[in-house]
């Protein structure tokens, strides 16, 4: 079973390419579970997400498309969530999707992850933003609110690395994933960045194995081309650690199926 339920489209006004153009590439690559998971609208940041006036046309859209293709593959409907207290909205939460990734893409308002604001690393101690990003993980899995764990360890995108031991610094986090029973996603995008890993790094996933988190896969395509990307390097990984089943999701019921 092929599974990738980490996806854009344009709505998030930094992807390229048609939906349809997107479910057609999977199909093509035998992909079994499809799943769209776009930028849920919130009042910050707005130019990098899906607007609260789109969001029932992205989900009829996707709904369309389920239908459409219903004898090709499995098509399933998310939104990926920014962590982000005093912004995350009921609307959002409360949508008829079958899974929600929870994200943080900020500390405080920084974008850490954005080129745009890359200069303020210079001023940070390293060890101490790494720090504050698993101690927001860790707040958003105890929140309750979401499913999975988008790229576990975004932090490391541009490469700025503590001195301080990555599994003690991430090790309240893991056991606050494992309490909340979410799932942490094996992330190909690291592939396409700076880093040239995916998310998260082995050491992480060795101790999510330990822990006996479960995963699922995806890509996070933001273009065509993107999708299902770095599948095979992502699965080897997958089963180097010990991992023989990844989990899909329906409605926010989760079914571990075997990769």
């Amino acid at each position: 079973m092929r599974v990738d339920l980490h996806n854009h489209t344009v709505r998030c006004n930094h992807a390229t390419g048609s939906m349809e153009d997107y479910i057609r590439k999977a199909v093509e690559l035998n992909i079994d579970i499809y799943g769209f998971s776009e930028h849920a609208p919130m009042e910050f940041d707005k130019s990098y997400r899906l607007s609260f006036r789109e969001m029932m046309d992205y989900e009829n859209d996707v709904i369309r498309l389920r239908d459409k293709y219903n004898n090709s593959i499995k098509i399933l409907l998310g939104y990926e969530v920014d962590y982000l207290k005093g912004y995350i909205d009921n609307r959002v939460l409360n949508a008829n999707v079958d899974y929600l990734i929870g994200s943080v893409h900020f500390l405080d308002k920084w974008g850490f992850d954005n080129p745009e604001f890359i200069g303020s690393w210079k001023s940070r101690d390293i060890d101490d933003v790494w720090q504050e990003y698993f101690d927001t993980i860790r707040d958003m899995a105890k929140s309750g609110y979401f499913d999975i764990v988008g790229h576990l360890d975004l932090i490391k995108l541009f490469k700025y690395m503590p001195k301080k031991d990555i599994r003690v610094i991430a090790k309240e986090a893991l056991r606050e994933i494992k309490r909340s029973g979410m799932v942490i996603e094996l992330n190909s995008a690291g592939l396409r960045k700076p880093t040239k890993e995916i998310y998260p790094s082995k050491t992480l996933l060795g101790m999510a194995y330990e822990l006996d988190i479960s995963i699922t896969f995806s890509s996070d395509a933001h273009a065509i081309e993107q999708v299902g990307f770095g599948y095979d390097k992502v699965k080897k990984i997958a089963k180097e650690i010990g991992y023989t089943k990844v989990v899909t999701f329906e409605q926010r019921d989760r079914e571990l199926v075997s990769f």
